[in-house]
């Protein structure tokens, strides 16, 4: 028996509408805590210089997303659930335990960056700060068991709260348009620090985890509204991703800017380091900056959590078709936050190298991504033309060549 379907609304604004939203749940990965450490860490130690970097990874990430969003529209599957089906029954397990690493890797930054948020804006201790988000993290996930609309429109409300602070800070660190241009459009590397923070710029920006997660959204419109409406699907989550996409690239671009207005070759800023970011816009830019910029990282900690877990979810369902309660799992992925943070390891640190970590997954994911969207029989009339295939793998061969440099070098 067939779940039943629902029909779309006739307008077309109205259908577009209704399709706001997973694009811009998958959003949230691309600005998480890990974005805020190596973007500060960029602008502080190269000013302007890496802004391409970001150009060109939201670039990569809006295709990838789309790509993600169409092979749930035409198959039906998510991305984890076509590599548990076709995989060999050997290799399910493994590829199904670096998915769920790389996930837990993602949800260190985003808990941590979420406590220290916390911290700068009310005070707190990083435990007590994490407490707290566990609290709400926990809270808003329970949005998705009676409505992923409503869970959709809260995470698409958090985007779009850090995107208008980052109009405000950009208004107080008045970065210098010239040298902005040039960072965003004329690429240039100054040694193998400056190669090893592009690792993680792409690594914070071209999230594996949302590749995942995307597939499992688009899919669930597909369930709801049935196939016969695909091609309306496919057009509206084409203004989905852009939409989203952009807003995201935006925040990225003007985080490193106003990173690099301010902290670029000033010797009283620690270089990278997200808790004297705070501190020094404070007797920079006013108290004002400094409190809607640690407002900005609490939201933007919050929602990729959020995120994060669900991310969690899908890749279990996917790969060997196990749930477990979203409490459960939410437990289980902030305990090695918890004990990073006990630990007193240095917290911007631990989002650096989790972002570097991350890089190296993201392949893993890419490429059952292109061969899958790739394949005439199985996406149905929706495979990749061959100029998006030549981009796909132009992509992963970038990916692969930072991280192959980063491994070889260390």
């Amino acid at each position: 028996m067939h779940p039943p379907t629902h029909s779309l609304p006739r307008s077309t604004k109205r259908t577009r509408a209704l399709f706001l939203g997973p694009a811009f749940v998958a959003a949230i990965g691309y600005i998480d805590p890990g974005n805020y450490a190596t973007n500060i860490q960029a602008g502080a130690d190269f000013g302007y210089l890496l802004l391409w970097v970001v150009v060109w990874a939201n670039l990569m990430a809006a295709l990838i997303q789309l790509l993600s969003a169409k092979l749930g529209l035409a198959t039906g599957e998510s991305l984890a659930s076509m590599l548990g089906n076709r995989l060999p029954r050997w290799a399910v397990y493994p590829y199904w335990i670096q998915a769920e690493i790389l996930a837990m890797a993602t949800d260190i930054a985003e808990f941590i960056g979420a406590a220290l948020g916390f911290k700068l804006l009310f005070g707190f201790t990083l435990m007590e700060g994490a407490m707290i988000t566990a609290i709400i993290s926990w809270a808003v996930l329970s949005l998705e068991t009676r409505n992923l609309k409503t869970l959709q429109l809260v995470i698409g409300t958090m985007l779009l709260s850090v995107a208008l602070i980052y109009v405000v800070e950009l208004f107080y660190s008045h970065p210098h348009p010239v040298s902005v241009f040039e960072g965003a459009l004329i690429p240039g590397f100054e040694g193998r620090d400056s190669v090893f923070l592009a690792a993680g710029i792409l690594g914070a920006t071209v999230m594996p985890h949302v590749i995942y997660l995307h597939s499992a959204l688009s899919k669930a419109d597909l369930v709801k509204y049935g196939k016969l409406h695909r091609k309306t699907l496919f057009r509206s989550t084409k203004w989905d991703v852009g939409i989203a996409m952009t807003i995201a690239g935006f925040i990225n671009l003007s985080m490193l800017a106003m990173a690099a207005a301010v902290f670029y070759g000033n010797p009283g800023a620690e270089s990278g380091s997200i808790e004297n970011a705070y501190q020094t816009l404070t007797p920079m830019l006013g108290q004002v900056a400094a409190q809607i910029f640690g407002a900005s990282l609490l939201i933007a900690g919050l929602a990729s959590t959020i995120v994060g877990t669900l991310a969690g979810q899908e890749i279990m369902s996917g790969f060997v078709r196990f749930r477990i309660p979203v409490a459960l799992r939410r437990a289980i992925t902030m305990t090695p936050s918890f004990i990073i943070i006990a630990m007193g390891l240095n917290v911007t640190q631990v989002l650096v190298y989790s972002q570097v970590i991350l890089s190296f997954g993201i392949a893993l994911a890419l490429i059952p991504l292109m061969i899958f969207t790739g394949d005439r029989r199985l996406m149905r009339g929706y495979a990749n033309p061959t100029w998006v295939n030549v981009l796909g793998w132009l992509t992963v061969g970038v990916v692969v060549s930072l991280n192959s440099y980063l491994l070889f070098t260390s």
